[in-house]
């Protein structure tokens, strides 16, 4: 099976290098050429251009920052738009907000093309390992064609329904995890200020109703103040921005969702946006305790 991966950032490099090692003939395209040479090693080709891979390959899948990226990547100059046609499919995978999936949608459709949104819950090891969580909504025929793709980087896939589906369930669950990671970090620090050992409050926690992989994943690292980046912090918090945009849409109280968001907004003028989201810990650290 040939497919097309648009995007080698922290995931598409993980979730493209899976294709291969799985005997997928790729071409890769990625803003920064560069960036592709690691994939070419392992077998992949390069195009120059999105228009190029759509042209090249039936199937063609997008891992994207943002939603301005996963815009520009199809209207754009060498965008999708210009080589897609009946009997060629898009999936996008990155984590955009529904109406940017909707226009996409609408525009792929409009040249014959067929359309499919698959955010991803997982970062950069459930990336590398395969193990990745697919929610897919968009066109069923082209879900059922790429299910061979998903397994490969995935260890379960969702199919939600209508394009939109996909990009409301991502939101929700990364704002859910925005909110725990900083009343995690609050516990942190507070149990550190009680003359408590925090190392022992992670033990405590992961024999209790509240253990979680996360908790167990990014406590010891945080605790050391090590936040290499799985899933940098600037894209947290631009989902929690856009979960609570959903949130203004559909009329729902978030307060919890809304505290989170300042406190990664003030970890980004901090200058820690690059880091792992778990730097958000830094922000409840550098408040300085009464004398």
């Amino acid at each position: 099976m040939e497919v097309g991966f648009l995007g080698l950032g922290i995931m598409g490099k993980a979730m493209s290098m899976n294709l291969l090692r799985h005997g997928f003939k790729v071409t890769v395209w990625n803003r920064t050429l560069s960036k592709c040479d690691e994939l070419v090693e392992h077998g992949a080709s390069v195009a120059e251009t999105p228009a190029a891979v759509v042209k090249k390959c039936k199937y063609t899948i997008a891992m994207l920052s943002d939603p301005s990226a996963a815009h520009s990547v199809v209207f754009g100059k060498d965008g999708i738009l210009e080589q897609i046609c009946a009997g060629k499919g898009y999936v996008d995978m990155s984590t955009v907000d529904a109406d940017t999936s909707t226009k996409i949608n609408e525009a792929i459709t409009a040249k014959g093309g067929y359309f499919l949104e698959a955010p991803v819950s997982g970062s950069k090891k459930p990336a590398e390992d395969g193990q990745l969580v697919i929610l897919a909504a968009g066109e069923k025929a082209l879900y059922e064609e790429v299910i061979p793709a998903f397994n490969v980087m995935g260890k379960k896939s969702f199919y939600l329904g209508q394009v939109g589906n996909g990009a409301k369930m991502k939101l929700v669950v990364n704002m859910i995890m925005g909110s725990m990671i900083n009343a995690f970090s609050e516990g942190l620090v507070l149990a550190g200020r009680s003359g408590l050992d925090p190392s022992v409050l992670l033990d405590v926690l992961d024999l209790g109703g509240i253990a979680n992989p996360m908790f167990r994943l990014k406590g010891p690292t945080m605790i050391q103040g090590s936040h290499s980046p799985a899933f940098p912090l600037k894209h947290q918090q631009k989902d929690m921005r856009l979960a609570l945009a959903l949130g203004d849409e559909t009329a729902t109280s978030m307060p919890v969702a809304a505290a989170a968001n300042e406190a990664f907004k003030k970890a980004r003028s901090m200058g820690l946006g690059d880091l792992d989201f778990s730097a958000v810990y830094e922000t409840v650290k550098a408040l300085e305790p009464p004398s």
